[in-house]
């Protein structure tokens, strides 16, 4: 399956000339002045991409949104990455595996935030399941900030089973739940490592919690009684980064 061929806002389309991906044609604001906006209209032009100036209503119908900062822009095919070529890439680089497995997470500008935190703590990938889970969808793109073009992702079909063909392949499987006894700080995160987190709705489901090596928790100090999930990962996945010595 591919991802859709458009995308919106500056830093997505910014980081997809940046990672040296096709931008077929962008579409900017018309009288727009905007240096960042200018910057980019540049580089898309260095690139060999048309840039086409339409009003605003043009471009709120081809974003379905109005939140697109005057940047609109059709983009190539991109593919999910295949879950054993991911592996493979992930175990053949400098550092021990990561990745971030996730269990029917399905607003889109969640996933777009778990994608960019994992691009950021320098994760090897993110898993999504085909079925209730939002895919990239530009709404993802968007809120990603542009990490998609550069971090793989890949989906996956049933995700128990998917657990179970990454501890085949020696990585350790960490499910974040509020109801373990044990936090994330207990967690050996130097180790080839999959962090796998739910909807903050429903959580983990039962299945995929017992196929998971160890369950772990986030002390919540305070009254609320759960994190949202995309701030749920940023805070385990920079414990990885603190342990593997790349935050000193």
């Amino acid at each position: 399956m591919s991802a859709p061929r458009l995308i919106y806002g500056i830093h997505p389309v910014q980081e997809q000339l940046r990672a040296g991906r096709p931008v077929e044609r962008l579409y900017l604001l018309k009288g727009r002045r905007d240096q960042r906006v200018e910057e980019l209209a540049a580089a898309a032009v260095e690139a060999g991409t048309a840039v086409r100036y339409e009003d605003r209503h043009q471009l709120d119908r081809m974003a379905g949104t109005t939140h697109h900062q005057g940047v609109v822009a059709m983009v190539g095919e991109q593919g999910y990455a295949a879950l054993e070529s991911l592996i493979e890439r992930a175990k053949s680089g400098p550092s021990q595996p990561l990745l971030v497995l996730l269990d029917e997470v399905e607003d889109p500008h969640n996933v777009g935030a778990i994608i960019r935190t994992a691009e950021a703590a320098g994760a090897n990938g993110v898993l999504i399941p085909a079925r209730r889970a939002a895919g990239l969808t530009p709404t993802v793109v968007k809120a990603s900030a542009g990490a998609v073009a550069h971090l793989p992702v890949a989906r996956v079909g049933n995700v128990a089973q998917t657990i179970d063909t990454l501890k085949a392949a020696r990585l350790w499987v960490t499910g974040l739940t509020a109801e373990a006894p044990n936090v994330y700080t207990a967690v050996d995160w130097t180790l080839p490592s999959v962090l796998v987190a739910g909807s903050e709705g429903k959580g983990l489901r039962h299945l995929v919690k017992e196929r998971c090596d160890q369950l772990v928790s986030i002390p919540l100090l305070g009254r609320v009684d759960s994190l949202n999930v995309s701030v749920a990962v940023g805070v385990v996945l920079y414990e990885a980064v603190r342990q593997r010595g790349k935050g000193a």
